[in-house]
């Protein structure tokens, strides 16, 4: 056989010396491929097979003739995991981590709404799903560890764009303080007329982030397809899964640092030094973070990973041998033989052959909509579980996104790395890792009922659970108490009053006064509350509402930490396995590119409406919205707990039920190669008239 390209070792042994049953494995196909062969050839090519270019392209640790001793202690599996472990957690701290929680911070400097923003979000998947095919297409029979030198340069350059707008816009400009207690008297500053802003060229810095969401998104492309691919080459394929496992369950670890990082740097003003003569503390609402800080010093840290990644070789020592032992586990369809004998994969011209081959695998497709089902749901948890905690418990938003990180990133680390070793320690073949699969997402569906009783009911909210002590009317902020204060809707600032009500503001709660006392306001003199006497030394000051919601009543949020836990680790015990399925399910030179694919789908099917689909979820739940004077609807004050809880768990168990279904009908449909077939005459006129 011809070898201009990477041949599969797994069929086309490099030297006469292995195992029979891989040339058995091969009769077959060998038969079939001399049929359609012009002229018969008694003797093989003299081209190497792929074992045979693989051994000779094993290669030192270094660039060119410089191959340093010290370097050669990494040119091996664990060596390589290292640097690939360390880009894809810089990558998570940038993407999922630094991103998400600066998005707020920019849409006040840079005068956003959250419409833009989302736009900024999306750009990244937009870049991944658009070049994600043709990377890993030609990326396979490339030099992969310099795609992921690439990778790295791009992703730094990224984080620097991103960066970039901090630099140019000046210096933070902020207006007065809105004061937020009940003004009845005189002109207060509450009283605000409907018009319409000066558009600000702020404004204009929208497309430098998007441009830095692209370039991230580009450098992301070949990270989770060329580069596990490169994994799986080079480890034999008992220890791919552990392997595997091991650098996904890492790369969870960049979200969790971003997010500490970046919360951290929130509490420094965003121009480092806060201007002299200015009274403003990180309660104001005036307050930005110094959100660029983490983008810029990750620029440097993610540039330093490109000298690792360019001194290592095409293939590591070991590989051609690890390649030939390997017993193919391709679905017997027809679609190695085609490949093989084709040798699809050359150029740009097999393109859409080598597409169309993956498209038609039954059991690739099962996988991949299983695993974007399961990804919707991740995504969509990922994005609202904090806000799910705060509403539902009752807690600050501050620590439910703490507390909604401790959950997830530990458990979807765990359920990798688990999974990978169950997979590694049984030495599961493929169908048998995909049973295992139907195990774990049964169980995660089971766990999924958490949510039909570990939820809390509604506290009581005036104007909009209940009314104010008797007078008003329910779902109207205003009542006789604060008619006068001409409060407004769209500054929600929430107090709880001594009557264990919460307020939408100390305007609502009609309070006119407000002291501070040990750094801790409270205020005082408020209509909509009844008198409470409290001494203070030689005075008497009414005590009427503190900063905050009300503390809830609500005691099962352990339990539901506890359950939700689980049915984290159980949903990730997937993933790994579902990686390693598709890469054993496809012919070896369609590994990265069914990555690709896969990729794709995930993004289009999973990444990208799971938030969305969530979020519709969770606005159907609101019952008061943000309404300026302006009469424009803007984001939601107060859920009904209730009616969201029943909603997300109704949209989590649908998608698992759907990943079972998938994963069965994959299950059923995999055909064990016990001998590699002929290209079939149908498969062969297909293959022609493409190319014609």
């Amino acid at each position: 056989m011809k070898g201009d390209g990477i041949e599969n070792p797994a069929f086309e042994p490099p030297s006469p010396d292995l195992s029979g049953q891989r040339h058995a494995s091969r009769a077959g196909a060998d038969a079939g491929a001399d049929a359609e062969a012009p002229a018969p050839a008694p003797a093989p090519s003299p081209a190497p097979s792929r074992g045979v270019a693989e051994a000779a392209e094993e290669g030192p640790c270094g660039w060119g003739r410089c191959t340093p001793k010290v370097l050669q202690l990494c040119n091996n599996p664990e060596g390589y995991l290292a640097a690939y472990s360390l880009l894809a957690i810089f990558q998570g701290i940038v993407v999922n981590g630094l991103i998400n929680i600066s998005i707020s911070t920019i849409e006040k400097r840079y005068e956003l709404n959250s419409s833009l923003t989302g736009l900024i979000s999306a750009s990244y998947d937009i870049a991944f799903c658009i070049l994600s095919l043709f990377v890993s297409f030609f990326g396979e029979r490339g030099h992969k560890p310099r795609w992921l030198a690439f990778s790295a340069f791009m992703l730094g350059l990224g984080s620097l764009i991103f960066s970039l707008p901090h630099f140019s816009s000046g210096k933070y400009q902020f207006g007065a303080k809105r004061e937020d207690t009940c003004q009845i008297s005189g002109t207060s500053s509450t009283n605000f007329t409907c018009s319409a802003n000066t558009k600000s060229s702020l404004s204009n810095y929208l497309y430098v982030f998007i441009l830095g969401q692209l370039l991230l998104g580009v450098g992301g492309t070949p990270l989770y397809t060329l580069g596990t691919a490169f994994i799986d080459d080079s480890v034999p394929k008992h220890k791919s899964s552990l392997y595997i496992g091991i650098g996904y369950a890492m790369s969870l670890l960049g979200p969790a640092i971003g997010y500490v990082l970046g919360g951290q740097l929130l509490n420094v003003y965003i121009d480092i030094q806060i201007p002299e003569s200015t009274q403003i503390d990180q309660d104001d609402p005036r307050w930005l973070g110094a959100w660029w800080i983490a983008f810029l010093a990750c620029f440097f840290a993610i540039w330093f990973l490109i000298i690792p990644f360019s001194c290592f070789p095409k293939y590591l020592p070991g590989t051609a041998k690890i390649q030939a032992e390997k017993i193919s586990e391709t679905h017997n369809d027809g679609s190695e033989a085609l490949v093989e004998t084709k040798n699809i994969g050359k150029n740009f011209k097999d393109f859409p052959v080598a597409l169309l081959i993956l498209l038609k695998n039954p059991v690739l497709m099962s996988l991949i909509i299983a695993s974007s089902s399961e990804a919707l749901v991740a995504t969509g948890f990922a994005t609202f579980l904090p806000k799910f905690i705060e509403n539902q418990f009752g807690k600050t938003s501050s620590f439910s996104a703490t507390l909604g990180g401790l959950v997830l990133v530990p458990a979807a680390a765990l359920g990798q790395v688990i999974s990978g070793i169950l997979v590694s320690k049984c030495k599961m073949d493929c169908k048998n890792i995909i049973k295992f699969m139907i195990g774990t997402c049964s169980v995660a569906l089971l766990l999924n009922t958490v949510f039909l009783f570990a939820k809390c009911g509604n506290e009581p909210f005036a104007g909009v659970s209940e009314t104010y002590d008797g007078t008003g009317m329910l779902h109207n902020l205003t009542a006789p108490c604060n008619a006068n204060c001409k409060c407004l809707r769209s500054t929600y600032y929430p107090v709880c009053g001594r009557d264990k009500v919460q307020y939408f503001s100390p305007c609502y709660a009609g309070c006119t006064s407000s002291l501070l006392t040990n750094m801790k306001k409270a205020y005082y003199n408020c209509s909509c509350i009844g008198k409470l006497k409290i001494e203070n030394g030689s005075e008497d000051i009414l005590y009427e509402a503190i900063p905050g919601k009300c503390p809830t009543q609500c005691t099962v949020l352990p339990l539901f930490l506890i359950f939700f836990f689980f049915a984290v680790v159980f949903t990730f015990m997937a993933v790994t396995p579902t990686t390693v399925a598709i890469l054993r399910c496809v012919p070896d030179k369609q590994r990265s590119f069914a990555l690709g694919v896969q990729s794709v789908f995930l993004r289009l099917l999973g990444t990208i409406p799971g938030p969305i689909l969530f979020g519709v979820a969770i606005d159907n739940s609101c019952t008061l919205w943000d309404i300026d004077e302006c009469k424009t609807k803007g984001a939601c004050w107060v859920y009904d707990n209730e009616r969201m809880a029943y909603l997300l768990m109704g949209i989590s168990a649908a998608c698992k039920i759907i990943t079972i279904i998938f994963v069965i009908m994959a299950v059923l449909l995999y055909k064990p190669p016990q001998t590699s077939p002929a290209l079939t005459q149908k498969d062969s006129e297909m293959v022609t008239a493409i190319h014609t």
